[in-house]
């Protein structure tokens, strides 16, 4: 548990310090600003990559960061969840026609996957998975944490309540969902990116908050995504990993 904490506490000091340094330096180079965003990001992971190895003593970073999953089935899940998200924005909204490659290499791929695997994969993870800590006590520091991290979305009160809440249950929704799905990071990565994805593609909001229509198919996706993996345990006979059992101590 210390070290994990440790190396996430180091990960996000060097972080402050130095990504926006190190990736104005690396667009020097490549001249492609989602490229160096996405390789800052890489070598910022180098302090959760040792902690992984502190704690496990192996090199096996996939397994220990659940990206060893079904990554073809997690993204057709995923697909799936994030449907009503697609299909209510394209009548809602306009297509945002000024787009770039940037704002989806940093905004949809970047966030996507950093976020999970540092968030989920890496402090909830090593904590939930490797530990006796039960869910809630995992997911609560690193969802406090996520939820902090956007508010340089907001621009009141009223808009820092909302976004705090909304990214600190996505937190939640999204550790559940890598848990519950055998521990494929992927799924959460996917469904993360998807949403994401939606919410640019058709310029439904400048931040994370958005309108009650928006946060209407929003919210249909999550109930999807949580009916249809209740459904696919049940299917297979197998017990919810979330449970009286797990939820505050493993037993």
């Amino acid at each position: 548990m210390i070290v994990t904490f440790g190396a996430f506490l180091l990960y996000w000091v060097l972080d402050d310090l130095y990504f926006n340094r190190l990736r104005s330096y690396l667009d020097l180079f490549i001249g492609q600003r989602g490229i160096s965003h996405i390789l800052a990001y890489t070598l910022s992971a180098l302090p959760l990559l040792f902690g992984v190895w502190l704690v496990h003593k192996k090199w096996n970073f996939a397994r220990y960061l659940g990206l060893n999953g079904n990554i073809g089935k997690a993204l057709l899940l995923s697909g799936v969840f994030t449907a009503p998200m697609f299909i209510g924005y394209y009548l809602a909204f306009d297509v945002n026609t000024e787009i770039t490659v940037n704002q989806l290499l940093v905004s949809v791929i970047a966030a996507g996957f950093f976020e999970e695997v540092f968030f989920r994969g890496f402090l909830f993870g090593q904590l939930y998975r490797f530990t006796r800590m039960g869910f809630v006590p995992a997911i609560f520091i690193g969802a406090l944490w996520f939820g902090a991290i956007h508010l340089y979305q907001s621009h009141d009160l009223n808009s820092a309540l909302g976004i705090f809440g909304i990214t600190f249950l996505g937190a939640v929704l999204f550790g559940w969902l890598y848990t519950e799905w055998e521990n494929n990071l992927w799924m959460a990565i996917f469904s993360h990116s998807l949403m994401n994805l939606s919410w640019l593609l058709f310029s439904v909001d400048e931040n994370a908050m958005g309108g009650w229509y928006a946060n209407l198919f929003r919210l249909i996706s999550i109930v999807l995504m949580i009916l249809l993996t209740i459904y696919s345990k049940s299917h297979k006979n197998r017990s919810m990993a979330i449970n009286r059992r797990t939820i505050w101590m493993k037993k």
